[in-house]
């Protein structure tokens, strides 16, 4: 758009010259048109001057708003911490064996039960068919020695109906009486026998079962200690895993930084590119470095279905607050444009928009602190904001 300046020369005769100087300015005529000047200069500058139709024979242009609100802010000192698993660590076998096969490689990913690694089991195998076998032969005594004491018993009975008989065979009565005490001893005996064989054929089946190595919980495989045809003896890790789902914050906290932090605080923190989260504070352990001076802090994060990728010992920036909270009015930080310099807002109102300027504070997340400029409840534009200009009309939902 192309501004033209007119400028009166005194040109003609010389009473015209006279007249035309002798004429009285309007004082208010000639203000109104200076102040129409610098406002339409301001507007050039700032680029936001129609150069094709005013703001009235335009259409309403389609346009995204935001409300200002009023939010609470803290002043946060950022720490370092890491992310650590609560199951982690080696999977050891529990019996002596021989490696017969594996089932995963580093980096599967495996459910509670799932088989991690085979040891060879026939010598187990034969092991639990021999107790199967005892128990049998075990039982089989056992039902002797009980048939055994019930003859005796009844013998014992019938000689003891002849006790008031004449004919009454003393000698012998108490003979059989010492025949059943020695077949219930060894109807006793016999299910110690039992008992014992019974024992040992569970072990040999725990022992049979131990050579199935078993994922103990969820998680991801990092390490393979050992190869098949190695032999393991009871206690030697075979692989490593780590619950990567079930993760924890740790951060060595100044000790002089603690008097503000108490279990249950929602903190903020960022990790690596991704979007930031809140965690809130489960322990801090009594326990200072003397070198540092610091204590560890543990935090339990609040990620989403989308916070994929993390890992152990990866990094984490904890926002730590420092001082008391405030409310502060705060706008998105998508309304917020860029001209020569100045921070302008559109704000939406009554189906039309106005620029303003603004001055802003510090970011919070995705919005700014506004020190002044807006008010809280105000709408302003945060898509469909870099074609504006003021008095434009514009249409818009409101969110709830």
């Amino acid at each position: 758009m192309s501004v033209a300046f007119f400028f009166s020369l005194p040109i003609g005769p010389a009473p015209l010259r006279a007249a035309h100087a002798n004429r009285k300015p309007q004082g208010k005529i000639k203000t109104n048109f200076l102040a129409a000047l610098q406002s339409a200069g301001l507007l050039l500058f700032l680029g936001l001057t129609s150069p094709l139709a005013s703001a009235q024979e335009r259409p309403p242009a389609p346009v995204a708003v935001d409300k200002v609100r009023t939010e609470q802010m803290a002043q946060t000192m950022p720490v370092i911490g890491r992310l650590v698993a609560l199951r982690a660590g080696d999977v050891a076998t529990r019996i002596d064996g021989r490696v017969d096969r594996f089932r995963v490689e580093v980096g599967d990913r495996v459910k509670k039960g799932d088989l991690l690694a085979h040891l060879d089991s026939d010598r187990l195998q034969r092991e639990h068919e021999r107790r199967v076998a005892s128990i049998a032969e075990s039982r089989a005594a056992l039902e002797s020695e009980k048939a055994s004491l019930a003859i005796d018993s009844q013998e014992l009975r019938r000689l003891e109906a002849l006790r008031e008989s004449a004919i009454f065979p003393k000698a012998r009565y108490e003979d059989k009486q010492k025949e059943v005490l020695r077949a219930q001893t060894r109807v006793s005996r016999a299910e110690a026998i039992l008992e014992n064989t019974t024992a040992l054929f569970r072990l040999a089946e725990l022992d049979l079962a131990d050579a199935k190595i078993l994922a103990p919980y969820d998680g991801v495989v990092t390490v393979r200690h050992t190869e098949v045809g190695a032999y393991v003896k009871k206690g030697d890790a075979v692989v490593a895993m780590v619950n990567d789902k079930n993760l924890e914050i740790e951060a060595d906290v100044p000790a002089q930084r603690l008097r503000g932090i108490k279990p249950g605080i929602v903190v903020k923190i960022d990790i690596g590119e991704q979007k930031s989260y809140f965690a809130a504070v489960r322990a801090i352990v009594p326990e200072e470095n003397p070198r540092t001076r610091t204590r560890r802090v543990r935090f339990v994060p609040k990620f989403d279905a989308k916070a994929g990728n993390l890992a152990t010992n990866q990094s984490a920036t904890i926002q730590l607050p420092i001082g008391a909270a405030r409310q502060v009015v705060t706008v998105h930080k998508d309304a917020i444009t860029k001209r020569g310099g100045a921070s302008l807002v559109f704000v939406a109102a009554d189906g039309a928009v106005q620029i303003r300027p603004v001055a802003l504070g510090e970011a919070i997340g995705a919005r700014f602190q506004v020190l002044s400029g807006l008010k809280p409840g105000e709408l302003v534009v945060t898509r469909g904001n870099e074609r504006l200009f003021p008095g434009q009309k514009v249409s818009y939902q409101e969110k709830p």
